[in-house]
């Protein structure tokens, strides 16, 4: 018996060092999303700014009281920086939300809502997309 448990010890070993690159993975991962994070709050922050000095802040302002609102400009963001469609489950992870049934379904009512005020778009059941805009002349 003791050469199987050298084995097992063995994998265990494989395994724990597996686990800790991963760790260090995520650690890194989590750090540059931080970093881009920021960037698009102070980016959004500079674009509030400058259309306030302009005066075309009050013409960009969302009339809408819903999407003005904290939660829905975060999931905005997240689909500004988006390469392609996303899914409810997508946008709770970009947001740090929790991945539960209850949480995937109340962004989903979130994003239906979007879809409805023609913000967002359903691409296929399910995937969610900017609405793609059109030049101005």
């Amino acid at each position: 018996m003791p050469p199987i448990l050298d084995l097992i010890a063995e994998r265990e070993a494989a395994a724990t060092a597996a686990a800790e690159a991963l760790r260090e993975q995520i650690a890194k991962l989590t750090d540059e999303l931080a970093l881009a994070e920021t960037e698009l709050a102070e980016l959004a922050i500079t674009r509030k700014t400058l259309m306030r000095l302009t005066g075309a802040g009050e013409t960009t302002a969302p009339a809408d009281a819903t999407i003005a609102s904290v939660a829905y400009q975060q999931i905005l963001a997240v689909f500004a920086t988006a390469t392609s469609g996303m899914r409810a489950k997508d946008v709770c992870l970009a947001l740090g939300a929790g991945t539960t049934a209850k949480d995937t379904e109340g962004m989903r009512a979130k994003l239906k809502r979007l879809v409805a005020r023609q913000i967002l778009v359903e691409t296929e059941p399910g995937l969610f997309a900017l609405t793609p805009t059109t030049p101005s002349a």
